[in-house]
């Protein structure tokens, strides 16, 4: 009985003693080895015990050892492989928080860059009766100088951003000629200049059109400086609500 027991003991100690060297860092494996494929632990769990179990306890505690050996270092694997999956989808957790955190900062900047500009905006239309510009004609033409272009474009693109101002854009000719005729001449220019408007992207619905002829006509007879500064369609922006926005074809 008292063999027995020493036996049982020593058995005992080689479990103990294998565990702990199946948790020794020297001997610490690969944690990402799949469980059942002969991980290091396991194994030197299971040499360690059967070493201890049978030097103390003969074939018996070689046997108990072996076997508590393995299974204290299978243990310690799958631990491990545990704590490297948690520690894997922390660092992936944390780099994407940083990675939003950063989008989110840019995006702020942005919004805020935005509304800056929007209210700069606002406030020089306020303070500001009327923002636009003039488009010259040759002599009997209704069509747009190439030079011209550019600067009603870039209007354009400024009405767009501004949806309560609307655009006035009236026509004129010089003196010469009759009053049909220069009613009309300077109805297909002012036409014209809201087209190029339109290709900028600004609604139909905020252009008004009108046409003067040669109403406004004032220079004297022969004067072709003078002739040349009444050939022009004036683009003016307003600030109106709505329902003043109106259109004359």
């Amino acid at each position: 009985m008292n063999a027995l027991r020493s036996r049982i003991r020593a058995a005992a100690l080689g479990l103990t003693l294998a565990g702990c060297a199946a948790a020794l860092p020297a001997y610490a494996g690969d944690p990402t080895d799949d469980r059942g494929q002969g991980s290091r632990q396991s194994d030197v769990g299971a040499v360690t015990g059967l070493a201890v179990g049978a030097m103390v306890a003969g074939p018996l505690g070689a046997v108990i050892g072996a076997g508590a050996g393995a299974l204290l270092g299978d243990r310690y694997h799958r631990q491990a492989q545990a704590s490297a999956a948690l520690a894997s989808n922390l660092d992936k957790s944390q780099a994407e928080s940083a990675r939003l955190a950063h989008e989110l900062t840019q995006l702020d900047g942005s919004l805020a860059q935005t509304r800056a500009r929007g209210e700069q905006l606002n406030e020089a239309l306020q303070h500001t009766d009327q923002v636009g510009l003039d488009v010259s004609f040759r002599t009997n033409d209704d069509s747009i100088a190439v030079q011209n272009l550019a600067p009603l474009l870039k209007l354009g693109a400024l009405i767009v951003a501004v949806p309560q101002a609307r655009v006035r854009i009236a026509g004129y000719a010089d003196a010469r000629g009759s009053d049909a005729y220069n009613d009309e001449l300077s109805l297909r220019r002012a036409q014209n200049v809201a087209a190029a408007l339109g290709t900028a992207g600004v609604p139909y619905e905020r252009i008004f059109i009108e046409a003067h002829g040669k109403a406004a006509a004032r220079s004297a007879d022969g004067d072709l400086d003078a002739y040349a500064l009444e050939r022009r369609v004036t683009v003016r922006l307003e600030l109106a609500a709505a329902d003043q926005v109106a259109r004359r074809d």
